[in-house]
């Protein structure tokens, strides 16, 4: 309200509820007549066993510093409202727990380490944060997990969050990972390359809990192409465009996991040669290419990473179906080349190598296919500027932060996850092509496990085949 005789509001109107703590009276009212809610951490089955184990193989790797991985806190989107919160991957692989704000400190000691997880914790009826902490007071967030639940839960020691500087001496000589930077900053502790590179390289092979995680993100993900291709002729004929499709996957993968695992790319026409086109605010042309670009991430947040191109109007004309094949092809050769033991790069230039021959038989290269192929050539690039696959895992691009010898460099080994997905991208706009073959955009995309005797192609429910796509997209058309 506001005074009658000033015009001035009093100082507990508002939002600045702070303010509010200064009220006796408010601060005894709101403290009483609160039930009880007994809450536990929601987390998918063998979360905290998997951690474990991840936590002993990290440990193994660098038995002799005190290793420090944060959960991170979520950016300002604008003012004082944040995006939503997604943890730190290496903390989740290491920890099981997405609790915003927390940091796992692994203590060195003779033989190995002792992990503590020292997190905040919620404010409860009784805490002056309950009503004022919009980040954990459970009048804003809801009744949370305590830290004895989830030591409980994640079979680990955790301690208040604020406890931690209280051993900021201990952490002189610590690495910290990169989402630990803040807390590096503050005590003077070093952001850790080599602990970033071991993080990646032991998160390259997935053991049997991941790739089931895995699993299930990749068919919650074939079922969301379903959803969204059954949707095409209403995004048609009501004018609802590429937007349309976009929310109907995001939707998809917010029931069925955790949420997208990265933009979700859908491009009509024009719009299908943009490499990462996730402003999705065009229309969806029914006589051309729509390519769809879309992975579920599952509540553990593992990813799929899958992308079909399929006719708006059911048959691809004769033009994008002979750019289809051509990717089909080097698709099937890169997949060929997915087994143990082989080096990691083979399978790109196994495509790379169908890619430019076709290319060259179209007449679109002005030099030969071995010119082009070379380092000092690479012409068929233009159509193909981006790499032809990468480790997949807790993030779509796994395992960035491991060094070349470690990624590029390295044998496939069984326990591998990654995707092949060539593509060619003939903008709309790129005079060297012919008029048929411009605004044609087409990428194959499929998620693999290396096993110990070859491959196995973890999306394979999704064809790949340009007579297989037609059908099944009128298929999905019929079941609607």
């Amino acid at each position: 309200m506001t005074d009658t005789t000033t015009g001035a509001r009093p100082p507990y109107a508002g939002t600045r509820y702070p303010r509010l703590a200064q009220i006796p009276a408010f601060r005894e009212f709101i403290a009483q007549g609160w039930d009880d809610v007994p809450t536990r951490p929601d987390l998918p089955q063998g979360s905290a066993q998997a951690a474990a184990a991840h936590r002993a193989r990290l440990s193994a790797a660098m038995p002799d510093a005190t290793l420090v991985l944060s959960s991170g806190i979520a950016p300002v989107r604008n003012d004082d409202s944040s995006y939503g919160f997604r943890a730190d991957s290496s903390f989740v692989w290491a920890t099981g727990c997405q609790t915003e704000e927390a940091t796992l400190v692994m203590w060195a000691r003779p033989g190995g380490h002792d992990a503590v997880l020292y997190m905040p914790a919620p404010f409860r009826p009784g805490d002056d944060g309950f009503y004022s902490d919009a980040l954990h007071g459970e009048l804003w967030v809801g009744p949370s997990a305590g830290l004895a639940e989830w030591a409980d839960e994640l079979q680990v020691t955790v301690e208040p969050l604020e406890a931690l500087p209280a051993r900021a001496a201990d952490l002189r000589g610590a690495l910290a990972a990169r989402s630990a930077g803040a807390l590096a900053a503050a005590h003077d502790l070093e952001v850790s390359a080599d602990l970033e590179r071991t993080l990646s390289r032991l998160r390259m092979v997935k053991d049997d809990w991941e790739i089931g995680q895995l699993r299930l993100a990749i068919d919650a993900t074939v079922s969301g192409f379903a959803a969204v291709v059954a949707e095409i002729p209403r995004a048609i004929s009501d004018g609802l465009g590429e937007r349309w499709l976009q929310g109907t996957f995001d939707r998809h993968a917010r029931t069925h996991g955790n949420g997208p695992g990265y933009s979700t790319i859908v491009g009509s026409g024009a719009h299908a040669p943009i490499l990462h086109w996730v402003r999705c605010d065009g229309p969806i042309h029914p006589d051309q290419a729509l390519l769809l670009d879309m992975g579920v991430e599952a509540r553990s947040l593992y990813t799929a990473d899958v992308t079909r191109t399929v006719p708006a109007q059911g048959s691809f004309s004769a033009a994008q179906r002979e750019v289809h094949d051509l990717v089909e092809k080097a698709h099937r050769a890169g997949l060929a080349q997915i087994r143990p033991g082989t080096a990691y790069l083979d399978f790109h230039f196994a495509s790379m190598q169908v890619v430019a021959q076709g290319l060259h038989d179209w007449g679109l290269l002005p030099v030969s296919v071995d010119e082009a192929l070379s380092p000092q050539g690479q012409q068929h690039r233009r159509y193909l500027a981006c790499g032809i696959g990468h480790h997949l895992g807790l993030d779509v691009h796994d395992c960035s932060q491991a060094h070349y010898e470690d990624y590029m460099g390295a044998d496939l080994e069984p326990g591998v996850v990654m995707t092949v997905e060539p593509g060619l991208y003939f903008h709309a706009h790129d005079l060297t092509l012919p008029p048929e073959l411009r605004g044609i955009g087409v990428r194959l995309e499929d998620d693999i496990l290396v096993t110990p005797s070859g491959s196995d192609v973890l999306s394979d429910a999704l064809p790949i085949d340009a007579a297989g796509i037609e059908e099944w997209t009128r298929r999905q058309w019929a079941s609607r």
